[in-house]
């Protein structure tokens, strides 16, 4: 029988390091408004930050707006034909291992997902999530809650779609003040290039430059880099998810 989460067996190996829970949000499969592509989430993005909180000792649950079973994004599965991820040899023993695999099939939907059971949450990028995050209102009400409460807010990659428009409790830009990140032009611009077509129906980083008082930072492309601004955690695109999971980590310490 699948379970929603996997708990640690003993934080007797981490006496220094954090306990608590973390909540996984992740997109809902969904159908690209540009490709016309089958659209999920980015498998690295879940398994790379899971893997260093469970080592951690840090329990997780993983929620979807809708619940159910997900996609993977094609280029981000490591066994896909195109094999553009496969030395992830991180996501391919999560795969291989029936009880983390089976996490992706049996997500919660985000109606279930209750703040005061949790320390924190990291919300999972991919394509999915520029269809499915940015002007949800289920999404963006967990983002509130978290931030609101102080507690650790990450986001990663695409996934920081949804902070274009996630207002704080008080009406401001949860960005508002703050150093963030997310996939930037040049990552966008990329893509495109090797794809050779319009991948995206809009630039995060491009839209953040219209936004007042807020600061988005583009590291290299394609190098980890992971921000945090008070409770406030992001990380740039794929390769950033663990970089972010261990500023979560700094903070719940």
């Amino acid at each position: 029988m699948t379970t929603h989460s996997t708990t640690p067996t003993s934080t007797d190996d981490n006496p220094s390091g954090p306990s608590g829970n973390v909540a996984f949000v992740l997109s809902n499969p969904a159908v690209s408004s540009v490709t016309g592509w089958p659209i999920g989430f980015w498998l690295a993005e879940l398994t790379h930050p899971y893997r260093r909180f469970v080592d951690a000792g840090v329990a997780v649950q993983l929620f979807s707006p809708e619940g159910g079973a997900l996609h993977v994004d094609d280029f981000s599965d490591p066994y896909a034909d195109n094999g553009y991820s496969a030395d992830d040899e991180i996501s391919k023993a999560f795969l291989s291992d029936p009880e983390t695999a089976g996490l992706i099939e049996t997500t919660r939907p985000l109606a279930e997902l209750d703040l005061d059971d949790f320390d924190a949450v990291f919300f999972v990028g991919g394509q999915g999530p520029m269809e499915t995050f940015r002007g949800n209102p289920a999404v963006e009400r967990v983002a509130t809650d978290f931030f609101d409460a102080g507690k650790p807010t990450a986001v990663v990659c695409h996934a920081t779609s949804l902070l274009l428009d996630a207002r704080s409790g008080s009406g401001e830009l949860i960005v508002d003040g703050k150093r963030w990140t997310g996939f930037t032009n040049a990552e966008e611009q990329y893509v495109e290039d090797n794809v050779g077509q319009k991948f995206q129906p809009f630039w995060i980083e491009a839209e953040a430059a219209n936004l007042p008082n807020t600061t988005f930072v583009a590291g290299p492309p394609m190098a980890s880099h992971a921000i945090r601004s008070g409770n406030l955690i992001t990380g740039q695109q794929q390769n950033s998810g663990a970089e972010a999971a261990d500023l979560v980590l700094e903070a719940l310490r």
